[in-house]
């Protein structure tokens, strides 16, 4: 009977052995999914992803489909429509938190205002369009603020005075 106590305890002893395979496995699962998930196919019908964003006085349409990494905005590379280096970052900051600047292509049309705007509103679109793609980015997307709109505008002149909120000076005498 103490041989079979014996291997009583080395069946015991076998799961725990075989415990640490499956922890490599529970570590993949501790990494998020968002760095492992992929932009699928649109649908045929649609053939992209769409954004619109806006920001001030700029509309920033966005389309989006697996490719290489190409991003075109009104038909020129982003280098050539967008000499700030400032703007560039902005614009390609949601693709780099999501991992996917090489995996997609990003064609955009925008119009009205000025650089800072166009590149507010693209980064909306840009947001809004991947979230599009991949659902599972949403909540890095939503911490990382590229699903927000920025509503702030330019306020208007007001009458009797010179701009929105400066007076004509004052005399008292």
């Amino acid at each position: 009977m103490a041989e079979e106590d014996t291997t009583d305890t080395k069946e015991t002893t076998a799961p725990p052995e075989a415990a640490p395979e499956a922890t490599p496995a529970a570590a993949a699962e501790d990494v998020p999914a968002v760095a492992v998930a992929t932009i699928p196919q649109p649908d045929p019908k649609k053939h992209w992803f769409w954004g619109l964003g806006r920001r001030k006085r700029s509309v920033a349409r966005v389309r989006l489909k697996p490719g290489d990494g190409k991003f075109i905005i009104n038909k020129r590379e982003i280098k050539d429509y967008f000499p700030s280096e400032r703007d560039r970052q902005l614009v390609v900051s949601a693709l780099e938190a999501t991992e996917t600047t090489k995996r997609v292509d990003v064609y955009v049309n925008v119009n009205g205002g000025g650089t800072t705007g166009q590149a507010g509103a693209i980064v909306l679109g840009v947001g809004r369009a991947l979230m599009a793609a991949n659902p599972d980015y949403m909540q890095l997307l939503r911490d990382g603020g590229y699903l927000t709109r920025d509503s702030r505008k330019v306020e208007r002149k007001k009458p009797g005075q010179p701009g929105a909120r400066k007076r004509f000076q004052f005399s008292k005498r």
